[in-house]
């Protein structure tokens, strides 16, 4: 059969063409548990669901799978047999031959989805996962789900929340997005809870900033955002409630160093002459998720190359201590930020 895009998936469930095997995967792990259901609703009808609809976990083994394969569906024309996230590291290579065979032997009456909602197939680096990929992509129908870009999420976000009674403007879609990221399954749980607040009606940015959860990278960016500006309180005011949070010292970290990294891309970028957005060519971290580079651009206009070096290094140290020292972790990050600050002001000008 083929590779095809979520719009084909789509038309082949409208129209009832369904593939006997489908490979689902990607990046966007709420869009591949979406149209597994969708599949699996399509395939298995609406009757006699416990003999027409089976659902396996992926250390099945391939007798069990084969079985439910081969048997014959109850008062239809069709079944489905499910499995979530494969796994292929503990088989013998006899159970990786079964499975294989398998895969080239599904009945007509019998749709096998393989959907991997949580794992992230191998494919392109493992030999068993791309003979597995490649009889999928023969035999049946393989679907990526790629991550959302920024935009789409908004506009996604402005529909849902029209579906469900209240209108969303473009400004509180994208502070929506800014606080939570873009993991649709986040974002659609924090709509929930705006909406079903709201009832009916605007959603306004009042509503977005009492009720929406901001992420650890949300609050991160505001964190540098407060260290740049030399808001030293609104600086230790959001590093104290990621603690109460309990936030891994580390974790916070962690994600403080990203930022920069982010920062210092984008200005070495600049200075060559490119846009902020060069990063994205050459790191796949940034795929699908520029938003973190056009961030990082509105913070840097003071910062200069020297001075965001010197700050990873500060950030590098930090590391290695909170690691290795017996140092009080909360001291080592006060005492980051404290270092951070007076980089971004002029007043420390090594590590």
């Amino acid at each position: 059969m083929a590779e095809i895009r979520e719009s084909e998936l789509k038309k082949q469930i409208a129209a009832d063409t369904l593939s006997g095997v489908y490979f689902l995967y990607g990046e966007e792990n709420y869009m591949v548990s979406t149209w597994a259901r969708r599949l699996i609703q399509k395939a298995a009808g609406k009757k006699f669901l416990d003999f027409n609809s089976q659902h396996f976990s992926g250390d099945v083994s391939a007798d069990s799978l084969n079985d439910a394969v081969q048997a014959l569906p109850f008062m239809a024309r069709r079944k489905c047999v499910a499995v979530s996230d494969l796994t292929l590291d503990s088989r013998s290579p006899s159970e990786n031959r079964k499975l294989k065979e398998l895969l080239q032997d599904v009945p007509e009456t019998t749709v096998l989805v393989l959907y991997f909602a949580v794992s992230k197939p191998p494919i392109q680096k493992e030999k068993k996962w791309k003979e597995i990929y490649a009889i999928c992509k023969e035999c049946g129908t393989c679907l990526y789900c790629p991550r959302r870009t920024q935009s789409d999420l908004e506009k996604m976000l402005m529909t849902m929340a029209g579906k469900r009674g209240c209108h969303l403007a473009r400004p509180e879609a994208n502070r929506i997005f800014r606080y939570v990221g873009d993991d649709m399954t986040a974002l659609l749980n924090e709509l929930e809870k705006v909406c079903a607040y709201t009832g009916s009606g605007e959603i306004t940015a009042e509503t977005v900033d009492r009720l929406v959860t901001r992420n650890l990278e949300a609050r991160i960016y505001d964190l540098s955002k407060a260290l740049l500006a030399g808001r030293h309180e609104q600086a230790y005011r959001i590093l104290g409630q990621l603690l109460e949070q309990n936030e891994q010292p580390v974790r916070i970290l962690a994600a403080l160093s990203s930022a920069y990294v982010d920062m210092y891309r984008v200005r070495t970028a600049l200075q060559s002459g490119e846009t902020a957005l060069e990063p994205a060519s050459h790191f796949e971290e940034y795929r699908r998720r520029e938003f973190r580079l056009t961030n990082a651009e509105k913070n840097i206009h003071h910062l200069s190359t020297q001075m965001l070096r010197i700050s990873l290094d500060v950030l590098l140290q930090a590391d290695l201590n909170l690691k290795s020292s017996r140092t009080d972790s909360e001291l080592i990050l006060e005492q980051t930020l404290a270092r951070l600050m007076l980089i971004a002001n002029g007043e420390e000008k090594s590590a």
